[in-house]
């Protein structure tokens, strides 16, 4: 395959021999979900994604004016219930640079997820909030920040606290124009970093943390179709115009998923007047 895409369903899409892999569509609250298993090593060798589920959910664009994410993040929402451990302290990472627009949906969505764990469950109570499940949130930066691989970070946080799942949210590379600003993916499988632009960082999986981890991300950057590349723009990227507003609303969304996940006697509107 000649183009760089982090989504797994463009990868499934490409493959002529789709043993291993299986496939299904659904509608939950006007949002479109195929949900995509790959089965066996040989279909994950075959389209270079681990075994696991994969959850595509299409919208409208976010950057779309029609577009209310808290009347479709239930969707996303009832998702990572179905993968979330019942129980246990979760650690919501939100990988990428807050100074790069389009590497910001990490950082900007973890800033409105509601942390927990410094709470004490009395006042909690008194505050009309419990029960609330222990959240931890991070935006560990990127190497060139910090000097510290963001996975090495999360690893550091998991062997202290001992979280029983991971959340990581980073921006995303797509193949298709189509998909860009108006798809998220969601798998329990990890994420390796940078991928989707040719800057792998290393692997953030549950056999690397010690805890389950799943991932959310929206494609905000596309490649140039070979049949578009001249040789001097071999390895550029594009990204929508209205990229702020992209990046904005796809991390109220994933943020108001993610929260409505984990405290469910919370709506997410409630949850951000905390902030």
């Amino acid at each position: 395959m000649n183009y760089r895409t982090d989504l797994t369903i463009e990868l499934a899409e490409e493959v002529q021999d789709k043993e291993g892999i299986t496939s299904d569509v659904s509608v939950i609250n006007g949002v479109t979900v195929t949900r995509t298993v790959i089965r066996n090593k040989e279909a994950a060798d075959l389209i270079g994604k681990p075994q696991g589920k994969y959850y595509t959910l299409e919208m409208l664009p976010f950057s779309d004016a029609a577009f209310e994410p808290d009347e479709c993040f239930e969707a996303a929402a009832d998702i990572l219930r179905e993968l979330l451990p019942e129980h246990g302290c979760v650690l919501a990472a939100g990988l990428g640079n807050s100074s790069i627009t389009p590497d910001s949906i990490g950082p900007k969505s973890v800033s409105r997820i509601l942390a927990t764990r410094h709470i004490p469950g009395e006042l909690a109570e008194k505050c009309g909030l419990a029960p609330l499940r222990q959240t931890v949130v991070i935006a560990p930066g990127v190497l060139g920040q910090t000097g510290i691989e963001a996975a090495e970070h999360i690893k550091w946080l998991c062997e202290g606290l001992r979280p029983s799942a991971v959340v990581v949210i980073d921006a995303m590379a797509a193949k298709s124009l189509s998909r860009l600003g108006k798809t998220l993916q969601i798998c329990d499988t990890g994420i390796s970093p940078g991928s989707g632009v040719g800057n792998d960082r290393p692997c953030i999986d549950s056999a690397y943390l010690g805890a389950k981890v799943i991932s959310l991300g929206v494609p905000t950057v596309a490649g140039l179709h070979p049949e578009d590349r001249a040789d001097t723009a071999s390895n550029m990227m594009i990204t929508p115009r209205e990229i702020d507003l992209l990046t904005d609303r796809a991390a109220r969304f994933i943020a108001s998923a993610v929260n409505g996940a984990l405290q469910p006697h919370l709506h997410p509107t409630e949850i951000m007047k905390l902030f």
